[in-house]
């Protein structure tokens, strides 16, 4: 019987050593930040863990002719996006509709919520966005005052930061399988903290925030830092962490950046966190 259960036990870790990752796709090329780096950075993270294995998507550069620029979505399970710049063309609007329309997963990756104010759905899947013009018509800011989510339809730009700092992340719901067995605050390496978000904030469930204190050039208030998204039958995970400039090194880049960055897209992909890290 003992030989029986051990052959059992080692069949059962054979399949899941033998577990196909899952198939990322990291759609970058232009960004307001130093994207050249963040996606490499990205790949590496993904690819590292051992959970999944990620391809580059890389548009043309700003200006260029992006007609030819048609990734194929479909062959992928999770999207991350590091793309804030020119709008793709309409069959790739479409076919990523379609893709987080019918269960795929997507991470939102800092000043990818910059991107395609005009483009409603895009919006709607990001939940918040800031920058590149955006007010009140493009919804409400979000943010959290004495223990509740406010939506604050108060007239002004939506997107802004003071001075890069390290901050403390506040865990707002523990028992989502993304912040499950996650500390209830843990204090993120210098990093630019997005304030003054603003969007549709539909379907959308905060999980941490962070304090925009007025002495870094804040808003004094509690803003989202982690939050999720459902769109269709698709799940967004959605971090403002990881700003990465022009600096040879990148401070934002720390060990909750990336945990947190894993267990979001794990959860966007499957609706399940297995790391236990």
């Amino acid at each position: 019987m003992k030989k029986v259960i051990t052959l059992c036990l080692l069949c059962i870790s054979s399949l899941i050593l033998a577990k196909e990752p899952i198939k990322a796709l990291i759609v970058t090329g232009q960004n307001n930040h130093n994207w050249k780096d963040s996606h490499l950075i990205l790949q590496k993270i993904l690819n590292e863990s051992g959970v999944f294995t990620a391809d580059l998507a890389i548009t043309p550069s700003q200006g260029q002719d992006m007609s030819n620029f048609l990734p194929n979505f479909s062959a992928y399970k999770l999207i991350v996006l590091d793309y804030n710049g020119d709008a793709w063309p309409a069959a790739t609007n479409n076919a990523f509709l379609e893709f987080v329309k019918n269960g795929g997963g997507v991470v939102v990756y800092h000043a990818a919520d910059n991107a395609f104010r005009n483009w409603k759905e895009y919006n709607e899947i990001i939940g918040l966005g800031g920058w590149e013009n955006r007010n009140e018509t493009d919804g409400p800011y979000v943010y959290y005052k004495d223990g509740q989510i406010v939506r604050d339809n108060t007239p002004g730009p939506g997107g802004s930061h003071g001075q890069q700092h390290e901050y403390k992340v506040e865990i707002r719901v523990k028992n989502h399988p993304v912040t499950k067995g996650l500390p209830e605050s843990f204090v993120h390496s210098q990093d630019e903290l997005y304030d003054r978000m603003r969007g549709p904030a539909l379907n959308m469930t905060i999980l941490a925030t962070a304090f925009s204190a007025k002495i870094t050039g804040g808003t004094g208030r509690d803003e989202p830092i982690l939050w999720t998204v459902n769109w269709g039958k698709g799940k967004i995970f959605h971090t403002v962490l990881g700003h990465v400039g022009g600096e040879k090194e990148h401070p934002s880049i720390d060990a909750w950046f990336s945990r947190t960055l894993l267990r979001g897209a794990e959860w966007a992909a499957t609706g399940k966190v297995t790391q236990i890290k």
